[in-house]
């Protein structure tokens, strides 16, 4: 894109920036585990300063970067706290008089649910933006490569969970991991990150039927066999002919 056209994508990332760096800063001031908050902004700070490294070769639309940051803010909340203890009954009840969690009948704090499920809802348009315009993933390949990504990094996460929590054990590695005595966390919490980009999947998937006139032939092209002659080690013969020329009789 040219400088003109990066513009106004450039000033949004910074507003969003500014915003998040305000946050950031807030919430820097006494959390609730020192520790903890440094290992769960490792990801966040990385993340939006890859946002800026890529501003000018790929600058994102603005629905992507307020979708990132959306996820980045309440996340930041999390690392403040600690998922686990986040007092989101508690601003409830001060608001309404209610309990929250007697409300809809949970038993532990949600706030690492609701935020996992919000990583899937959130972070699939960005993701399926990127696909299409670095990998040209349209069609089919559009959606269920997103959806694919969202599933297998949420997996990941829990995996860098279970390894900090080797890590570094004690009060700290239970502080991060944050299961709350549930046996399945990793597992539920993968399960939301999946239903989450499912629903974007879905959302995203009817605007394209609606608008998209050629919606059908790109799904059908995507679909199609571009290379019919097998890989393997059939591909291997013919790069090895390619390079050494046919065998001597």
């Amino acid at each position: 894109m040219t400088p003109a056209r990066v513009a106004p994508h450039r000033r949004y990332l910074r507003v969003l920036s500014l915003l998040f760096a305000l946050e950031w800063l807030l919430l820097a001031i006494h959390p609730n585990y020192r520790s903890d908050w440094l290992l769960e902004n490792v990801l966040p700070v990385l993340s939006v300063g890859l946002l800026w490294l890529t501003v000018d070769r790929l600058p994102l639309s603005r629905v992507s970067y307020t979708l990132i940051f959306a996820f980045l803010f309440l996340h930041e909340i999390g690392a403040h706290y600690t998922y686990a203890e986040v007092p989101y009954d508690a601003w409830f009840r001060a608001l309404t008089g209610t309990s929250f969690d007697a409300l809809v009948g949970w038993e532990r704090n949600n706030f690492d649910r609701i935020v996992h499920f919000l990583y899937g809802l959130l972070l699939f348009y960005p993701i399926r933006e990127i696909y299409f315009r670095v990998a040209s993933a349209d069609g089919f390949w559009g959606y269920f490569l997103p959806l694919d990504f969202a599933m297998s990094t949420s997996m990941m996460y829990e995996l860098i969970e279970w390894g900090a929590a080797e890590v570094f054990g004690g009060d700290l590695g239970m502080a991060y991991l944050g299961t709350q005595g549930d046996v399945w966390d990793a597992h539920k919490d993968m399960l939301l990150a999946s239903v989450g980009a499912l629903l974007a999947l879905s959302i995203v998937l009817a605007i394209n039927l609606y608008l998209q006139k050629d919606f059908a032939r790109e799904w059908s092209d995507s679909l199609r066999v571009k290379h019919a002659r097998p890989l393997g080690e059939d591909e291997i013969a013919r790069l090895w002919r390619r390079k050494h020329g046919p065998p001597r009789p």
